[in-house]
């Protein structure tokens, strides 16, 4: 099977969530023996030339980019406050992309195209005229519902009512864009519900996001208390997540337990977080290799209160067996029991009483951990869900 892969942004390095899920999609259908071409948007924020990537890559995807300005433009952003048009896809429109796209298919044919994310729909009629390819959307979240909770939380009203237009807007667009695509392959069971309750009648299929489990050794360390959170922090909610954990938990949990440290990790830490001065908390930014940083440690808190979709540093913190602690939003897409492979906590007592207790039960640590890891080999294990994504490419194409 020949397959075109789309990507809103490059999938590799794989260092952030997006990039991995794609890459991990990329990776289980180029080991299953098909043939893939990677298409991707390059920008400001995540730029990769070939330059910069692997001869083995390259040869084994034909990776091509092309450069679209992503960047927010404050007079564009503020004249869509008078338009119905969403903002977040607007950006992502570019001549070049649709030129390079129609170059990709003049010489070759595909039986499938996959798009990485909603914000590639507005391609979808340049490719119909010049493909007979079945065009799957590959939803990685509910995009509309980030930005409704994200303007739920924020506290400015100015700056509330503009988030509250772009979730408006981008809701509008995600929900009539469904039935332009042959299938979709959502992230998670409940955003496909939630598709097929708001009238896609399109094909949908469940594709969780799938990891190699060889890669990820389990080694529970029963000594190992040491909280940790890693993310990436220029994505809004983990920077609000852990803005409010720092400043409404952290001095409940050393007032319980003083020995108690806390090490953050993730891209693009903003300043304001390097120059805090809290007991016991250690400031890393970006590490070398997040599996070696997510090892050392023992329990990872994840205090999220908006986005959508599967937080992917909880699949592989899970996988090496740590203990999660993280809300009913964190834990989203996973099919979690809570006590059994994971812990919930939705309030600063709740996270308070989650880390006591996982921090003075051996016995709970080790078989949430133990549980954690079966979840992970049982349900995101990327050989299982790459068969799935193909039985769900054929049955389209055979249709």
């Amino acid at each position: 099977m020949k397959i075109l892969q789309i990507c809103n942004k490059p999938p590799y390095p794989p260092h952030e969530g997006g990039s991995i899920a794609m890459h991990n999609i990329t990776m289980g259908l180029l080991n299953a023996g098909h043939t893939v071409k990677v298409l991707a948007v390059s920008s400001f924020k995540n730029n990769t030339t070939k330059e910069n990537l692997p001869d083995w890559y390259l040869k084994s995807t034909d990776y091509e980019t092309v450069f679209v300005d992503l960047k927010v433009k404050p007079l564009d952003a503020f004249l869509n406050i008078f338009s119905n048009k969403s903002y977040h896809v607007e950006r992502f429109i570019s001549s070049a992309f649709t030129e390079k796209i129609i170059d990709i298919l003049l010489l070759d044919k595909y039986d499938i195209i996959q798009l990485e994310t909603l914000f590639l729909t507005p391609y979808i009629e340049e490719i119909r005229k010049y493909s007979d390819a079945k065009i799957v959307l590959r939803s990685h979240n509910i995009e509309h519902l980030i930005w409704e909770r994200v303007a739920k939380e924020c506290k400015f009203p100015l700056r509330r009512l503009y988030l509250k237009h772009l979730s408006k807007t981008l809701k509008n667009y995600e929900l009539e864009a469904l039935n332009k695509f042959d299938g979709i392959a959502t992230i998670s069971k409940k955003d496909g519900n939630f598709f097929k309750k708001n009238a896609c009648v399109v094909p949908i299929t469940n594709i969780a996001f799938g990891i190699d489990i060889e890669e990820y050794t389990y080694k529970f360390a029963q000594e190992n208390v040491c909280l940790f959170h890693i993310g990436a922090m220029n994505w809004m909610p983990n920077q609000s997540g852990i803005k409010w954990f720092l400043h409404n938990v952290w001095h409940l949990i050393i007032d319980e337990l003083p020995e108690a440290t806390l090490s953050l990790a993730g891209r693009k830490m903003p300043n304001s977080f390097t120059k805090l001065k809290l007991q016991n908390i250690e400031i890393l930014g970006e590490v070398e290799n997040a599996k070696d940083f997510i090892q050392s440690k023992g329990i990872m808190i994840v205090p999220l209160f908006s986005g959508s979709g599967v937080r992917i540093k909880i699949i592989e913190a899970m996988a090496l067996g740590k203990v999660v602690i993280t809300t009913k939003i964190g834990a989203e897409g996973i099919n979690y029991s809570h006590k059994e492979n994971i812990l919930i906590a939705n309030t600063a007592e709740d996270f308070k009483f989650a880390v006591i207790e996982a921090v003075s039960d051996g016995n709970l640590r080790k078989k949430i951990a133990e549980n954690a890891r079966f979840l992970i080999e049982t349900e995101h294990d990327n050989k299982k869900i790459i068969e799935k994504l193909l039985d769900f490419y054929n049955q389209l194409i055979n249709n």
